[in-house]
Protein backbone atom coordinates (compact mmCIF):
# COMPACT_ATOMS: atom_id res chain seq x y z
CA UNK A 1 0.00 0.00 0.00
CA UNK A 2 1.36 3.38 -1.02
CA UNK A 3 0.53 5.77 1.84
CA UNK A 4 1.40 8.85 -0.24
CA UNK A 5 -1.59 8.11 -2.50
CA UNK A 6 -4.00 7.24 0.33
CA UNK A 7 -6.40 10.15 0.95
CA UNK A 8 -6.99 9.23 4.61
CA UNK A 9 -3.22 9.30 5.13
CA UNK A 10 -3.10 12.74 3.53
CA UNK A 11 -5.88 13.81 5.92
CA UNK A 12 -3.74 12.53 8.81
CA UNK A 13 -0.79 14.60 7.59
CA UNK A 14 -3.05 17.67 7.28
CA UNK A 15 -4.52 17.21 10.79
CA UNK A 16 -1.08 16.80 12.31
CA UNK A 17 0.13 19.90 10.45
CA UNK A 18 -2.84 21.97 11.66
CA UNK A 19 -2.33 20.78 15.23
CA UNK A 20 1.38 21.61 15.10
CA UNK A 21 0.67 25.08 13.74
CA UNK A 22 -1.98 25.76 16.40
CA UNK A 23 0.36 24.56 19.12
CA UNK A 24 3.20 26.70 17.86
CA UNK A 25 0.94 29.75 17.64
CA UNK A 26 -0.33 29.21 21.20
CA UNK A 27 3.23 28.75 22.47
CA UNK A 28 4.32 32.04 20.91
CA UNK A 29 1.27 33.81 22.36
CA UNK A 30 1.96 32.34 25.81
CA UNK A 31 5.57 33.53 25.73
CA UNK A 32 4.48 36.98 24.59
CA UNK A 33 1.90 37.14 27.39
CA UNK A 34 4.50 36.11 29.97
CA UNK A 35 6.87 38.79 28.66
CA UNK A 36 4.08 41.36 28.87
CA UNK A 37 3.28 40.45 32.47
CA UNK A 38 6.99 40.44 33.38
CA UNK A 39 7.53 43.86 31.84
CA UNK A 40 4.40 45.26 33.52
CA UNK A 41 5.70 44.09 36.89
CA UNK A 42 9.17 45.55 36.24
CA UNK A 43 7.52 48.85 35.26
CA UNK A 44 5.56 48.77 38.51
CA UNK A 45 8.71 48.15 40.56
CA UNK A 46 10.46 51.08 38.85
CA UNK A 47 7.54 53.46 39.46
CA UNK A 48 7.20 52.30 43.07
CA UNK A 49 10.92 52.87 43.65
CA UNK A 50 10.92 56.25 41.91
CA UNK A 51 7.91 57.57 43.77
CA UNK A 52 8.54 55.92 47.14
CA UNK A 53 4.96 56.54 48.21
CA UNK A 54 4.77 60.04 46.73
CA UNK A 55 2.27 60.95 44.04
CA UNK A 56 5.05 61.94 41.63
CA UNK A 57 8.71 61.04 41.25
CA UNK A 58 11.45 63.59 41.75
CA UNK A 59 12.72 65.20 38.57
CA UNK A 60 16.32 64.76 37.52
CA UNK A 61 16.58 61.20 38.76
CA UNK A 62 19.36 59.16 37.17
CA UNK A 63 17.62 55.93 38.13
CA UNK A 64 16.96 54.62 34.61
CA UNK A 65 20.54 55.21 33.48
CA UNK A 66 21.95 53.42 36.52
CA UNK A 67 19.36 50.66 36.40
CA UNK A 68 20.07 50.06 32.70
CA UNK A 69 23.79 49.65 33.36
CA UNK A 70 23.33 47.38 36.37
CA UNK A 71 20.65 45.14 34.84
CA UNK A 72 22.56 44.85 31.57
CA UNK A 73 25.72 43.86 33.44
CA UNK A 74 23.87 41.33 35.57
CA UNK A 75 21.37 39.83 33.11
CA UNK A 76 21.81 40.77 29.46
CA UNK A 77 21.94 43.59 26.94
CA UNK A 78 18.17 43.96 26.56
CA UNK A 79 17.91 46.41 29.44
CA UNK A 80 18.67 49.59 27.53
CA UNK A 81 17.49 52.86 28.99
CA UNK A 82 14.90 53.20 26.21
CA UNK A 83 13.58 49.70 26.98
CA UNK A 84 13.19 50.63 30.65
CA UNK A 85 11.35 53.80 29.62
CA UNK A 86 9.03 51.64 27.50
CA UNK A 87 8.17 49.15 30.26
CA UNK A 88 7.80 51.98 32.77
CA UNK A 89 5.25 53.56 30.41
CA UNK A 90 3.49 50.20 30.07
CA UNK A 91 2.75 50.28 33.78
CA UNK A 92 1.72 53.94 33.68
CA UNK A 93 -0.78 53.24 30.88
CA UNK A 94 -2.18 50.16 32.67
CA UNK A 95 -1.58 50.97 36.38
CA UNK A 96 -3.98 48.35 37.68
CA UNK A 97 -3.44 45.94 34.86
CA UNK A 98 -7.18 45.46 34.32
CA UNK A 99 -6.90 45.77 30.54
CA UNK A 100 -4.08 43.27 30.51
CA UNK A 101 -6.04 40.89 32.71
CA UNK A 102 -9.05 40.99 30.38
CA UNK A 103 -6.84 40.27 27.41
CA UNK A 104 -5.03 37.45 29.21
CA UNK A 105 -7.85 35.41 30.71
CA UNK A 106 -5.50 32.96 32.46
CA UNK A 107 -3.82 35.69 34.52
CA UNK A 108 -4.90 37.46 37.65
CA UNK A 109 -3.91 40.42 39.77
CA UNK A 110 -2.36 39.58 43.15
CA UNK A 111 -3.92 42.25 45.36
CA UNK A 112 -1.57 41.53 48.24
CA UNK A 113 1.61 42.00 46.19
CA UNK A 114 -0.13 44.29 43.67
CA UNK A 115 1.43 42.51 40.70
CA UNK A 116 0.18 40.51 37.75
CA UNK A 117 0.81 36.80 38.12
CA UNK A 118 0.10 33.71 36.05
Amino acid sequence: MDLKKDSSYQDLIAKIGETLQQGRTKAVQAVQNIHLITYWNIGKYIIDFEQQGRERAEYGSYLLDRLSKDLTAKYDKSFSRSFLVYIRKLYLVFPIGESLIHQLSWTHYDTERKTLVL
